[in-house]
């Protein structure tokens, strides 16, 4: 598929990336914000994922209910995620019925109504969404090495908020946070599809030019200092089943040795998947998986490498097997890791690593709304070259380079060690 883009930023500062692929009438729309959980201080923690839903509550010209209906009605879908860095929200349409989706984003840009009684509702929602979660054994050891990881960075806490601040937020405060950053010059549009370009990006003018640019946007800037020696910590809840998560600390997408590590990530637990859209693959051909879950020491075990602005963690997650202590599966996985780092990988194993990798990476590349996707993703914390180069770079590495990051990486110093610990009873 050819990576052939138009990118043009309009007078208001609002970049638009433009792709055009005429292999179905479909496109997909995406506005993508530079605003996510790490952009908030204590006290307004949640504040991006609440403003996210308060933007399907609707304007004059779009009122609550009637947008999920209309696109509906034309054979579209919608929806809108929030992560640490940055908030989406995306139509992938028939091509004919794409202005709707475009007359939608540019309304809701600037006139979203944030009624009280619609955030008196969604607090409610949302405090029920984290109750949810606070339901599974893995979001309380989560949080917890979040928390421990990131003690000045404002990575430190979960995107849906604390629940203290979710109870106490008010009206004026998501209206504010919304006014700061929904702004053109915060933002990027991407899109992918049957359309022409020319034509397109006639209409995009038409409906979004006249958006007044925002003021320029403080950042916080916190770097989190260097850690001093291994954190250990246990997590005690409901339950029957032990886990272990093990975090190291993990450098941004933009670092250059991102690619080496995302090659020992594939060779030491499976490929991750760093698109939210792309499907999953077998995870049995990995080291972890013959050497813990075959040997009995785990039951299940993972890592995960996600794609950030500012250096973040990667972690195993690890569910102990009931004949185990934490201690054994914990020293099972340091010996794997050792064996990497004392022991050259072989130019196959290496080859294999890399070939999953790509294919994981491919499966969430290959459709229309993965391609508009791709577009203003790279844009969050790169630039799409990014995404064009990925594989060549992963095919480069070799295992020099993968020893290398794995020595340098995964120190005991480097890292925090979680376990939950059951009590019994239902989780």
């Amino acid at each position: 598929m050819s990576n052939t883009i138009t990118q043009v930023t309009l007078k208001n500062g609002l970049k638009v990336m433009l792709k055009e692929i005429h292999t179905a009438p479909i496109i997909s729309s995406w506005v993508w914000y530079r605003v996510g959980s790490k952009d908030e201080i204590a006290g307004k923690t949640g504040i991006s994922h609440w403003v996210e839903h308060m933007q399907f509550k609707g304007t004059k010209k779009f009122p609550n209910g009637i947008l999920d209906k209309a696109i509906s009605r034309e054979g579209g879908s919608w929806n809108a995620f929030t992560y640490l860095d940055w908030t989406t929200y995306f139509e992938t349409m028939p091509a004919a019925k794409i202005d709707l989706a475009l007359r939608l984003e540019a309304d809701r840009m600037k006139n979203s109504l944030f009624k009280e009684e619609e955030v008196a509702s969604e607090r409610t929602v949302i405090i029920s969404e984290r109750e949810g979660q606070e339901n599974e054994p893995l979001f309380h050891l989560g949080e917890a090495m979040q928390q421990t990881a990131f003690r000045v960075h404002p990575y430190h806490h979960e995107v849906i908020g604390d629940m203290a601040d979710l109870q106490t937020m008010t009206r004026d405060d998501l209206y504010r946070h919304y006014r700061t950053y929904y702004v053109p010059n915060n933002a990027v549009m991407a899109l992918a599809g049957d359309f022409e370009t020319k034509a397109m990006l006639k209409r995009i003018k038409e409906l979004f030019e006249k958006i007044p640019a925002g003021k320029p946007i403080q950042r916080l800037k916190r770097p989190e200092p260097e850690q001093k020696g291994e954190v250990k910590l246990e997590v005690e809840g409901p339950g029957e089943t032990t886990y272990l998560q093990v975090s190291y600390r993990f450098p941004h997408a933009s670092h250059p040795d991102f690619f080496a590590l995302s090659v020992l990530d594939s060779l030491l637990a499976g490929a991750s998947n760093i698109n939210m859209f792309g499907g999953g693959i077998s995870h049995k051909t990995s080291r972890l998986y013959r050497a813990l879950v075959d040997r009995e020491f785990a039951v299940s075990a993972s890592g995960g490498a996600a794609v950030t602005i500012d250096p973040f963690v990667y972690s195993f997650n690890l569910t102990v097997h009931p004949k185990r202590k934490p201690a054994e599966t914990l020293a099972a996985l340091d010996e794997q890791i050792q064996l990497i780092q004392t022991k050259l990988v072989s130019r196959e194993e290496i080859t294999r690593a890399i070939k999953q990798a790509r294919a994981i990476f491919a499966y969430g590349s290959e459709n229309i709304t993965n391609q508009a996707f791709w577009l203003g993703f790279a844009e969050m914390f790169a630039t799409y070259e990014w995404f064009t180069t990925y594989l060549n770079k992963l095919a480069r590495i070799t295992p020099q380079d993968v020893q290398r990051v794995a020595r340098q990486y995964f120190q005991p110093k480097y890292r925090v060690v979680g376990t939950y610990l059951p009590k019994g009873g239902k989780p």
